[in-house]
């Protein structure tokens, strides 16, 4: 990896300062609402492109930047650097090349400029920057056959270990001295209670909650530099008097609480590295995602705001509107709690146009879903115009991800659907990458973290020429805000081609999120210069990093390390070792030669682990310890355990309570004697299990199960019914051969043997008979109306919707 060289980005003064000259240099966006039509422009006349290259340069980065909104109205033929002048595409080449690393695009000239506000056109410069560096990353694969797959590793500063000032675990110092100030003056927008509720809730009236929600906005080490603080002070963000006071009056409430708080000192004893926080490393461009035929692309990068930007550079952009209950996640990514985000129609409409033309498509999504209880399906990414009509959709049905398309071989709602297999439970509450492929010769096919599910459609594919253009691209629920996925959904690209099963694996091996390769120097105890352990870390959400796949190297070429001991590898966080997720506390590996001089280091571990996140990636600081280290040893003590607590003194448990899915099974199978091995009981089980319940407590019990009872109850009773012996058995006494107006004038006939079947007499408890005779009469009248329109078997139906009725009931399930 260390061998691999950046090409040097070598910039000229002169160039520096007229890239700065235009637009007031780094200033804000300049636009606050995306144009979802780019402005037109002349056509080129200058001489041809005389390389593929500069064809490729032209196609890829100048075609895009030329139009007045981006770069054409300054960096022209009158302007330098000059890098789209319209009289020659070839000197504007040679312009750019000297504005651009091919190997790493992100580090381009042109995208860290616009980056920091350059002449964005969005309200997110950090969108606009990624804009360019998608066209410069194009451009870089047809110039390469691929972007870089490797960084360059730059020795970091060195810093040992230093202490540092820990949140205290409870609220009570919070409590006393931060939360009163954000309560006064903040809980109008920061809580959960006021009008408009904003997050993070910082302000609420739960000092657990909020406490939690301000600790990332707090530095206790210099207070000053508190998020809280530079709100108030430098951005004037709601100030309730002068601004600069009540900077100070926060500051000197931050500084209080840091008093209170005793410095957690590093054990001399313990065998450290140096020391280095996550915005310290060095940002992974491993890249190698397949987006030849990307036309949208969501990467959640913005962190806040009303807007999730559509990055992929395609015009329209398709920018959603978040509304509803949602929270930006870090490690970039949307949280829906009940909320969606939508695109308008126009912009929408960049769907219809490009993906009828070529008539297939693929939804490439990293998503996390919120549980496996959601039913509906939930709607997790929609092309619709209503909750019965769409162009395609991807949902959540329990454990089973459902897809739609509409196509001229389906109706409107795109049915039939396309479900993954229920006994496979696909679908799993964890971050799972997940793409559905549609194309005229296969139809839909999905998968799953880089795997084929094996679904098969059962439907040909057809053309897409029916599609709506009106219709609106949304994440999270329908459009009309009904049916509604939970759930985080950390990355979302639509492309206008079937992805191959190959580009959908290596889509899936890059992972998602942005990744830092974190350089820990461990030189002092080995005796080589510039040797390192390197993690890749990544924020993996709002509460954790992830620290993965450890590696050994030495960054001088001529070094030749050789029998190094590493044993009992652990990562220290802010001051100390943390007592949780030392997933290489086990690592016990031997530098050889041998092994190290394959590719330049030597792996130390394929696995990973989760570290809490406490003040936040600018703050935290890392390092790491170790049992065995060369020649440096501690010997690593165990934690005593705390004695055990006395056992609680709980309440004893109810005596009542619910039959979970198998008991409901085989109870209806008695009630009825239907043996569950019916073929019909069997199919509508399989079918329902999921949704019935999986444990006896009745505070768990939900609407969507009692669902799933009651089909299987209709089941059971169907096939009773359908059995002329059987039904003359569980019934001896009525006349099946009788007409409706006169077939339930006995009703006892009907109703004792259901209740002598399914309650059953001389219990302790049960109900009272007379209520249920009541009931069930009640139902029969309601049953019997149906005027001059009845069917045919209507004595029949009344007689399954009755046994139904009673089966599926608390007598069945209390108990």
């Amino acid at each position: 990896m260390s061998s691999f060289n950046i090409r040097s980005l070598i910039l000229g003064l002169t160039i520096s300062i007229a890239l700065t000259a235009c637009g007031g240099g780094s200033g804000p966006a300049t636009t606050a609402n995306p144009q979802t039509v780019l402005p037109t422009t002349g056509g080129y006349t200058g001489p041809a492109p005389a390389t593929p290259d500069v064809q490729s340069f032209k196609l890829n980065v100048w075609d895009k930047l030329l139009p007045n909104n981006r770069c054409g109205s300054c960096h022209n033929e009158s302007q330098s650097p000059r890098f789209v002048r319209a009289d020659d595409v070839n000197l504007a080449y040679n312009i750019a090349n000297t504005l651009v690393d091919l190997d790493d695009p992100g580090l381009s000239l042109m995208v860290t400029k616009v980056r920091g506000g350059h002449n964005c056109w969005l309200a997110s410069a950090d969108a606009c920057g990624d804009i360019v560096q998608g066209y410069i990353a194009d451009w870089a694969y047809d110039a390469f056959g691929g972007p870089a797959k490797t960084v360059q590793l730059i020795p970091p500063a060195l810093n040992d270990p230093g202490s540092s000032k820990n949140f205290p675990s409870d609220s009570s110092l919070f409590g006393t001295t931060v939360h009163p100030l954000l309560v006064q003056y903040c809980a109008g927008c920061h809580a959960e209670g006021a009008a408009i509720p904003q997050s993070p809730y910082f302000a609420g009236a739960d000092v657990d909650a909020a406490y939690e929600a301000a600790q990332q906005k707090m530095d206790l080490d210099q207070p000053i530099n508190s998020r809280f603080v530079i709100r108030l002070g430098s951005e004037f963000h709601n100030c309730w008097d002068d601004c600069a006071a009540n900077a100070t009056e926060m500051m000197n409430a931050i500084t209080a609480m840091a008093a209170a708080v005793p410095l957690t000192q590093v054990d001399s004893d313990l065998v450290t590295s140096k020391a280095m926080k996550l915005t310290e490393g060095i940002i992974s461009s491993s890249g190698g995602r397949f987006e030849t035929n990307l036309i949208a692309l969501y990467a959640f990068k913005t962190g806040s705001g009303p807007t999730a930007f559509d990055t992929s550079g395609v015009e329209p952009a398709m920018d959603l509107t978040l509304s509803g209950a949602h929270d930006w996640v870090g490690g970039w990514g949307i949280q829906f709690t009940g909320g969606k985000a939508q695109a308008s129609t126009t912009s929408s409409a960049k769907l219809f146009n490009q993906l009828v033309a070529t008539s297939e498509y693929s939804i490439e999504a990293w998503v996390a879903p919120a549980n496996v209880s959601q039913d509906g399906p939930a709607r997790i990414i929609s092309y619709s115009g209503s909750s019965t009509t769409r162009n395609f959709m991807l949902g959540q049905t329990l454990y089973n991800y459902d897809t739609f398309n509409r196509s001229d071989l389906s109706n409107a709602a795109g049915e039939p659907q396309l479900s993954t297999d229920d006994n496979a439970e696909v679908l799993q509450a964890s971050l799972q990458h997940v793409v559905l492929t549609y194309d005229p010769t296969n139809g839909r096919r999905l998968y799953v973290n880089g795997q084929f599910t094996g679904d098969i459609d059962t439907v040909s594919g057809g053309l897409l020429d029916n599609w709506d253009d009106k219709f609106a691209f949304v994440l999270g629920s329908e459009v009309d805000g009904n049916n509604a996925w939970a759930g985080t959904i950390r990355m979302l690209a639509i492309h206008s081609r079937v992805l191959t099963e190959a580009q959908i694996q290596q889509n899936f091996d890059v992972g998602v999120g942005e990744k830092y390769y974190v350089l820990f120097n461990v030189s002092d105890h080995i005796g080589i210069t510039d040797a390192y352990v390197v993690f890749e870390v990544s924020q993996f959400d709002s509460y954790s990093y992830l620290f993965n796949q450890p590696f050994f190297v030495v960054l001088d070429p001529q070094a030749t390390p050789d029998n190094i001991r590493m044993q009992g590898l652990r990562i220290g966080l802010n001051g100390r070792e943390i007592t949780v997720s030392q997933g290489f506390a086990n690592l016990d590996v031997t530098i050889t030669q041998a092994a190290y001089s394959v590719d330049g280091q030597q792996q130390l571990s394929a696995q990973g682990t989760i570290i809490p996140l406490e003040k936040g990636p600018a703050l935290d600081e890392f390092f790491l310890t170790f049992e065995i280290l060369g020649s440096a040893t501690n010997v690593y003590v165990e934690t005593s355990p705390s004695s055990p607590l006395p056992p609680p003194d709980l309440p004893r448990g109810p005596a009542v309570g619910i039959r979970d899915f198998a008991e409901v099974n085989a109870t209806m199978s008695s009630m009825t004697g239907i043996p569950v091995s019916d073929a019909g009981v069997m199919a509508t089980y399989d079918r329902v299990k999921q949704a019935m319940p999986v444990n006896s407590g009745l505070g768990g019990f939900i609407s969507s199960q009692q669902m799933g009872v009651t089909q299987l109850a209709i089941e059971y009773c169907s096939t009773l019914v359908d059995d002329p012996s059987l039904r003359t058995d569980y019934w001896p006494i009525f006349d099946w051969s009788a007409p409706l107006a006169s077939a339930f004038d006995d009703r006892a006939a009907v109703i004792d043997p259901l209740l002598d079947n399914m309650v059953g007499s001389g219990l302790n408890t049960q109900p009272l008979r007379v209520t249920l005779t009541d009931e069930v009469n009640t139902l029969i009248d309601r049953l019997r109306a149906c005027g001059v329109n009845c069917e045919s078997d209507r004595v029949q139906r009344i007689m399954k919707g009755t046994c139904a009725a009673v089966m599926g009931s608390a007598v069945m399930m209390v108990q």
